[in-house]
């Protein structure tokens, strides 16, 4: 679909269900990192889930345009305007958090509320975000996941075409997040959010540790704070289940 937004953006939505809408943001792991997530929630609960592919991941094209983790966050709420949503609760993983963050940010009346899920994006002293740029592929398994075996994949064993796609979303994320994939400014403008804000983190996250994820949720007025077990960076792909319960069970977003 077209978005109009501060210019014409071609933005492939998948969609879920029907009922109350959540949009689901994918963090650099690209769009199948929260595909079966999002197909479970609306399997499980009445609700519509708006799951965007960001422009540059997933064999999409990304316009000049857009440089920077604000310009999603523009266009994401030029997308919720353009559909009409009402009383939208932004859910995000990793930089997708740090888009709802900024999504938050702009105060649009028809965002209620934000799931944060293991989101990068500010800085805290002591507790850098991993440096994922530095990384092989198997470290970046060992760092996300409480147990990574499950998850693991040889990148040289992928079709060329899958090559081709990963490395066009490392490419991205780095356009949008910078190689720190922080901004030091983020953690003062958090302090003007004014909206119901659940901040869920993995217990075995190594790409932001959990007191990195304590300093987030202490950033935002109207944050709570939970851990969830035996869970790394990605807990809507490794304990699903937890993530679902921990969002239904607070009564903010589960209407």
């Amino acid at each position: 679909m077209t978005v109009a937004g501060s210019g014409p953006v071609e933005l492939t939505v998948i969609e879920y269900g029907s009922g109350q809408p959540f949009l689901l943001l994918h963090g650099g792991a690209g769009p199948q990192s929260v595909n079966a997530f999002a197909e479970l929630f609306a399997t499980t609960h009445d609700v519509r889930v708006l799951a965007p592919i960001h422009p540059g991941f997933g064999g999409t094209l990304r316009p000049e345009t857009l440089t920077g983790i604000g310009d999603l966050a523009a266009l994401y709420d030029a997308l919720i305007e353009q559909l009409d949503l009402a009383d939208v609760t932004v859910i995000g993983n990793s930089v997708g958090g740090w888009i709802a963050a900024e999504i938050a940010l702009l105060k649009n009346p028809r965002v209620s509320g934000v799931v944060l899920i293991d989101a990068v994006g500010i800085d805290v002293p002591g507790h850098p975000v991993a440096d994922f740029f530095s990384l092989t592929m198997d470290q970046v398994f060992t760092l996300s996941f409480h147990n990574p075996d499950p998850f693991r994949i040889d990148p040289a064993a992928l079709p060329q075409a899958a090559q081709a796609i990963a490395a066009d979303n490392r490419a991205a994320l780095a356009v949008y997040a910078g190689t720190s994939m922080t901004d030091p400014a983020l953690t003062e403008r958090l302090a003007g959010l004014e909206i119901p804000t659940l901040v869920l983190w993995g217990d075995s996250d190594r790409i932001a540790d959990v007191d990195y994820g304590r300093a987030y949720a202490a950033a935002i007025p109207l944050a709570r704070f939970q851990l969830l077990s035996d869970t790394g960076h990605c807990p809507q792909l490794e304990t699903p289940d937890q993530v679902l319960r921990a969002i239904w069970d607070c009564a903010a977003f589960a209407r």
